[in-house]
């Protein structure tokens, strides 16, 4: 059976009121993301908001610290009622494992990120200091991640095809780095359009600017979802 893919609109605002008109505006959405930028200004209040009006919250934070640090902060989110949170699969198996105990008999599903859709490989190995490639490190990323209990893998569009192959069928590939033909480009290095995410097997794509700094963001909301519907 083909995969449904669903849209998550992200909430890269500052303020809760801008969350909340953007929550109305993408009403046909049954997904949110919000990241450091919302939740550093609003704290956990702004997840309780969203959640109350119905809507599932990806509270994309990246957690990266000792394994315990990592274990409290990831019941508190499944505590907070969010369904998706990241942390980074960088951290290691003990610190995923700790997540994942922490998370045991709770909706709340963890999400490893592998590599930043921001990075190229010539950032990758003169940066950060991997002696890889995206295409190399991700999938190992994605299978360490897996292994230790992360329910999903982020990962770029253009390499969704490679992490389905190391993970398998089951779990879940979330994908940022979306951008509609239509809208530009911004500062995401390896993107993909909404139907070719899809049809490479995402199970949910990440949108923020194509949909907040649209002149017509509901309109955007439904071209989006109409390209995912083929």
């Amino acid at each position: 059976m083909k995969r449904r893919t669903e849209l998550i609109t992200g909430l890269d605002v500052d303020t809760r009121e801008d969350a909340l008109a953007a929550v109305e505006i993408a009403a046909e959405c049954s997904w949110f993301k919000i990241g450091a930028q919302l939740f550093t200004r609003c704290g956990p209040a702004v997840v309780e908001a969203v959640r109350d009006r119905g809507k599932n919250v990806f509270l994309d934070l990246k957690y990266h610290d000792i394994p315990n640090t990592v274990a409290s902060a990831s019941r508190a989110a499944a505590d907070l009622g969010a369904k998706l949170f990241t942390l980074h699969a960088s951290g290691g198996k003990a610190m995923i494992a700790a997540a994942r105990t922490a998370v045991e008999g709770t909706d709340t599903r963890i999400l490893a990120v592998t590599v930043l859709t921001s990075l190229t490989d010539d950032m990758l190995r003169q940066e950060v200091g991997l002696p890889e490639t995206a295409a190399e490190a991700v999938p190992r990323l994605a299978r360490l991640a897996v292994e230790a209990g992360a329910h999903g893998i982020v990962c770029s569009p253009r390499e969704i095809a490679m992490v389905r192959e190391t993970v398998g069928p089951a779990p879940l590939i979330v994908t940022p780095g979306i951008r509609p033909r239509w809208a530009s480009k911004d500062d995401q290095a390896r993107i993909m359009t909404p139907r070719e995410a899809a049809d490479a097997g995402a199970d949910m794509i990440v949108v923020v600017r194509p949909i907040l700094k649209h002149k017509n963001p509901p309109e955007a909301v439904r071209l989006i979802l109409e390209e995912l519907q083929g």
